[in-house]
């Protein structure tokens, strides 16, 4: 083979490089899907209506494909296939009826099989409020609603990790009103993010409160946060950063 030639087949396998590379990365990634799911069986959150849309809307701004449900039939591991993560936003169930919870039978098998192949869990206040009498949901979202104050009190939040993607760009203290959760079963050795001073919201507790955790979950990245009782949560600027960052976060972006 010439020298010329030799050159002309180099040339021609690195401009077939470059435009390969060139077209990789002008190939946006993937959007990403996530499931909204909004039903009850037991108090129903009047802030589930402008939380949806304000998510739904956040969702688009950040190229974000957000589809809401309150059909507990999505729950099959057909149906789940399409997507990445679920959002269950105060989906809450009566603690007194067994009968109220929807994860029944396949459903049950269809999560944790969503869970395994690593699809992501973000839980918002009444989320935490719900299936009392499936120990593996609450072990999923990290612990179980116990009481609250009463009201929603103003309270002070302290931000314990402000490198975590969901409290990066927070102040180290907020003062807010919410309804502020106690918990049971509350799995210490998750990864706490914020928490409330109990005695700012007329409590005599000496210990701070959890609010918000993330743990790794059998597979799954899990954000939960107490947050997002008032309608007014959903048009605070740090608590919608907060609820996307925890998205981001599962969603491995």
């Amino acid at each position: 083979m010439s020298l010329m030639r030799m050159m002309r087949l180099l040339l021609a396998a690195l401009l077939g490089l470059a435009l390969t590379t060139t077209a990789y990365a002008a190939r946006p990634p993937r959007q990403k899907h996530v499931l909204l799911y909004t039903q009850t069986t037991g108090y129903r959150h009047a802030s589930i209506e402008p939380g949806s849309a304000a998510i739904i809307e956040m969702g688009k701004r950040q190229h974000i494909s957000i589809v809401r449900s309150e059909d507990p039939n999505v729950f099959s591991t057909a149906r789940l296939k399409g997507y990445d993560a679920i959002i269950f936003l105060s989906t809450t169930t009566d603690p007194k009826k067994p009968e109220s919870e929807w994860f029944q039978g396949e459903r049950r098998t269809a999560l944790q099989n969503f869970v395994h192949r690593g699809g992501g869990i973000v839980g918002i206040h009444g989320a935490s409020d719900s299936h009392y009498h499936w120990p593996w949901y609450q072990q999923l979202i990290g612990a179980h609603f116990l009481r609250h104050p009463q009201g929603t009190p103003m309270g002070v939040i302290s931000v314990l990790d402000r490198t975590h993607r969901s409290t990066a760009g927070l102040p180290a203290k907020i003062k807010r009103s919410d309804e502020w959760y106690y918990f049971d079963d509350y799995n210490p050795e998750m990864h706490l993010l914020i928490t409330v001073d109990p005695q700012s919201i007329g409590q005599e507790d000496v210990n701070p409160n959890p609010v918000s955790w993330t743990q790794n979950f059998e597979g799954a990245r899990v954000f939960y946060t107490a947050m997002g009782h008032t309608d007014e949560s959903y048009s605070d600027e740090y608590i919608m950063k907060h609820i996307f960052g925890g998205l981001n976060w599962v969603l491995k972006r």
